[in-house]
């Protein structure tokens, strides 16, 4: 990794920040996203004491906002000649049905349109560093989801783990259908499940919701377990050549129906980009 530009969401605590860290270590100069000043800092701190002064940044942005996540992505594309490495790795899951400035669901927004517009605002500088690497942090948890085209908001019925789900398994086909676009472009796409790990995932759930999910974390792994096959799909030389599938353990995982359904996941694309205001 070493002089390789990685740029990544949800890098400043949990599975994100441990494998910043480790990535550094490696060499790798790190372009962070973060929302919280004060943490964006901390993490900044321990990249430089991993490597020192090798250039690392932190931008700010809520990715659940379409127009901050494409303010975030053309400020790193014009600071970034070339990105060898993009890992999605922002996420959450909310008790309730809140809806952004947008009109979105916000699971939706953040879990999956910050997804697609980063990635979508970054391919340019991603080819020009070709062999170069897009990782995706998805979920087992995709099994629980289903995606209606007709209620992708939510608006008819929301369920916390069933929307965080269908967010979880767009994250799955968007990597399906990017990998399809990008072949021979000399860029590869993955996925893959971190497990259920003690992060501050959820913590901000709100609600019973929230509380049930830090007990059970006392069950959980350990976030260094979890942030394993991100370092594996972004930097291992094993990984070079796998494209278009879904992780766990470093290994093959395993997909639902749905997860593997590629006229779903051109659809999906068709409707991001509606969404996104690029179609």
């Amino acid at each position: 990794m070493q002089g390789k530009v990685v740029v990544m969401s949800g890098a400043t605590s949990g599975i994100g920040e441990i494998a910043a860290v480790r990535l550094a270590a490696e060499g790798a100069r790190l372009v962070l996203i973060g929302r919280d000043r004060a943490r964006g800092e901390a993490t900044l701190a321990r990249l430089r004491a991993a490597a020192p002064d090798p250039g690392h940044v932190c931008y700010y942005a809520d990715l659940s906002s379409l127009g901050e996540t494409r303010r975030v992505a053309a400020a790193i594309a014009a600071a970034e000649p070339r990105v060898d490495v993009l890992a999605n790795n922002a996420g959450a899951i909310f008790a309730s049905r809140r809806v952004t400035a947008d009109g979105l669901e916000r699971t939706f927004a953040l879990n999956h349109m910050s997804y697609f517009v980063l990635t979508t605002g970054l391919i340019d500088r991603l080819v020009a560093a070709a062999p170069a690497r897009i990782v995706n942090t998805a979920s087992n948890a995709h099994r629980n989801g289903h995606i209606d085209f007709g209620d992708l908001q939510s608006e008819r019925r929301y369920r916390a783990l069933a929307v965080y789900g269908t967010s979880k398994l767009c994250n799955i086909l968007f990597t399906r259908e990017l990998a399809r676009r990008l072949a021979g472009r000399g860029v590869t796409t993955n996925s893959f499940t971190p497990g259920f790990v003690a992060t501050r995932f959820g913590d901000q759930a709100g609600g019973l919701y929230a509380a049930g999910v830090r007990f059970a974390k006392l069950f959980a792994a350990t976030a260094e377990k979890g942030a394993e096959t991100l370092v594996y799909l972004a930097a291992s030389s094993e990984a070079a050549n796998i494209n278009g599938q879904f992780l766990q353990n470093c290994r093959p995982g395993s997909l639902s129906a749905e997860a593997q359904d590629d006229a779903v996941a051109q659809q999906l694309w068709r409707e991001s980009e509606r969404i996104a205001g690029t179609s």
